[in-house]
């Protein structure tokens, strides 16, 4: 039983080095899932136990100038990726409808597959945005979404980027998400360059709706699909997985939406009383006892269980 498990596992990765794109085998992180899994599993270990454990009874680290050039650092990844992204296919040569999946090696589709990748490889980086949660003991912002976008998004692009690299309209929803990234990431370093810049962050409740607007955006952008009299899209199962992840993230933030700022639960702090804080793509959370941590303001933990996001004393 397990021999045969061991072989379909062993045929199997042979099927997807077969079918790997040529045009990008050979770069980082592409010749197998196996790197690719083991470090988000890695990822969601770290953050869910064994950062928390590491840190119990360590001081939380302040790492405001580290964050300042991380944050910086993405804004300008990001503006860099939509601008590549624009000038391989968006603003030039597409049509914004039924952009099929491109097969040659013209200059300008390897370019796509280029900024592709670099997407893909981008959110690896943005592991770090938990890293610096886990380092700084913030536990409270370590939420289900916030672990469960970073490690279900890469984890899928794997598979995209490893079968179709220029994807045509199915590399819409990636454009976006880089868009919204340069906006969170400008929000973050402002964030974490200290007091004084607290007056120029009074948008800070936009930031989940311009996050529910991207997957407005990306799930009408791929419906389209659905009401072509005609559209030969050559993996039709993109189209599916991509109008399904748009739905799914839209219905988590419209609940984070609704707790935050219908329900109350987490309102965000006024200027005046608001601190130094780091980055994520959840805004506001909150313990039980009614106090909010405001992206990674609030009380330390130096003996307390971990259950995504939520801290149980011991």
């Amino acid at each position: 039983m397990l021999r045969e498990a061991l072989t379909s596992i062993v045929k199997f990765h042979s099927y997807l080095q077969s079918r790997t794109d040529a045009r990008v085998r050979d770069y980082p992180l592409m010749q197998s899932p196996v790197h690719m899994t083991t470090i988000l599993l890695g990822y969601v270990a770290f953050s869910l136990y064994v950062g928390p454990r590491l840190m119990a009874n360590r001081k939380p680290f302040h790492l405001n100038t580290a964050m300042i050039i991380y944050n910086v650092s993405m804004v300008l990844l990001n503006a860099y990726i939509v601008y590549e992204f624009m000038m391989s296919g968006w603003a030039t040569t597409f049509t914004w409808r039924c952009d099929l999946i491109d097969l040659s090696t013209s200059p300008q589709t390897l370019r796509m597959i280029q900024v592709a990748w670099l997407f893909y490889f981008s959110k690896f980086i943005e592991l770090l945005d938990t890293v610096f949660f886990v380092l700084r003991k913030k536990q409270g912002q370590i939420t289900f979404l916030h672990v469960f976008h970073h490690s279900f998004m890469p984890w899928t692009w794997w598979w995209g980027v490893t079968l179709t690299p220029a994807g045509g309209m199915g590399s819409f929803h990636a454009m976006v998400n880089s868009t919204v990234h340069v906006i969170m990431y400008t929000y973050y370093a402002l964030s974490a360059a200290g007091p004084r810049f607290q007056k120029y962050l009074w948008w800070k409740k936009y930031m989940t709706a311009i996050q529910l607007t991207q997957f407005i955006l990306v799930s009408i952008h791929i419906s389209q699909y659905y009401f072509m009299e005609k559209c030969d899209y050559q993996v039709p199962l993109w189209i599916h997985l991509i109008w399904m992840y748009g739905v799914l993230f839209f219905l988590l933030f419209s609940h984070f939406w609704v707790q935050a700022y219908i329900k109350g639960k987490r309102l965000p702090l006024t200027p005046e009383k608001s601190k130094q804080n780091g980055s994520t793509s959840e805004p506001f959370t909150v313990v039980a006892n009614g106090k909010h941590l405001q992206n990674g303001n609030g009380h330390h933990y130096t003996n307390g269980k971990i259950f995504m996001g939520k801290v149980k004393e011991v």
